[in-house]
């Protein structure tokens, strides 16, 4: 990866950071005409996994340098999991705590801890392929 390829992911990472605080700490009033449920899955817990699916797959990109063997790459996956995990908390006990308007929802926060760990099993395959290729 070269080094414009390399910040280019890293901004975007950055980005998508601040996509997630907005999504997760705006106030939004037009959602009441929203359906509640999709296939019998309430709404709110999807949009929550599309929402933190992605943030492995971009810490794969700008932090990519980081897995040259193997066993760095699942320390770094599991790196990935826990500061996902711990950003994901943090989302929910800001909304209970720091706004009048959401809560904090357990629920929400299961959502996004099982996104994250399908995405971190999606880039174990990327690592792996990367690694098998070399």
């Amino acid at each position: 990866m070269t080094r414009k390829q390399l910040l280019l992911a890293r901004i975007v990472f950055v980005l998508y950071l601040i996509a997630v605080a907005w999504l997760c700490f705006g106030h939004f009033e037009s959602t009441e005409d929203m359906p509640r449920d999709f296939c019998g899955i309430p709404l709110d817990k999807i949009v929550h996994f599309i929402m933190f699916f992605p943030y492995p797959v971009l810490v794969y990109f700008a932090f990519n340098r980081f897995t040259a063997k193997w066993w760095t790459s699942l320390l770094c996956t599991l790196a990935t999991f826990i500061t996902g995990a711990l950003i994901a908390a943090g989302t929910e006990i800001g909304q209970a705590r720091l706004t009048t308007y959401r809560s904090g929802d357990p629920n929400d926060w299961k959502a996004d801890i099982l996104a994250i760990g399908v995405s971190c099993v999606v880039v174990v395959i990327l690592y792996l392929f990367k690694q098998r290729k070399k």
